[in-house]
């Protein structure tokens, strides 16, 4: 609790054991939410591991197109789309001949593929697109 900074909660009778925290959860969480809620990211992360308490931070997507470990690495590629070039972020893993990264196909580009890979007839799959059920 002294990364609280409010070290008297460690002889708060409400919290002395596991199962007094679990029946004073709410009180425990807003206690912490308090203490937490004027930090920065940074200031949170610092505390947690001051504490040895493991964490992790959640990216936002540009945190993550902007990864220095990520660009170190090389895990970007590019993708074609009907719509131009597109960052593909690599899957993880290693391959002898590289992940296959096809571009992403345009919508319902693949659809009479499918279709008839399920069996549907040229007769059935025009009837769908007829009825604009596909």
């Amino acid at each position: 609790m002294a990364k609280l900074l409010q070290p008297e909660l460690a002889n708060d009778p409400r919290f002395t054991a596991n199962f007094k925290r679990v029946a004073e959860r709410t009180a425990l969480r807003q206690i912490i939410v308090d203490a937490f809620a004027p930090l920065t990211g940074a200031q949170v992360v610092e505390r947690l591991e001051a504490a040895q308490i493991a964490n992790a931070r959640v990216s936002s997507m540009h945190d993550v197109w902007d990864h220095p470990q990520l660009k170190a690495r090389g895990r970007w590629t590019e993708v074609g789309s009907p719509k131009g070039m597109l960052p593909a972020l690599l899957p993880p893993g290693t391959w002898d001949e590289g992940p296959r990264m096809d571009p992403v196909p345009a919508l319902g580009e693949h659809t009479d593929a499918i279709l008839a890979e399920l069996g549907y007839g040229q007769s059935e799959i025009a009837a769908l697109h007829a009825a604009k059920a596909v």
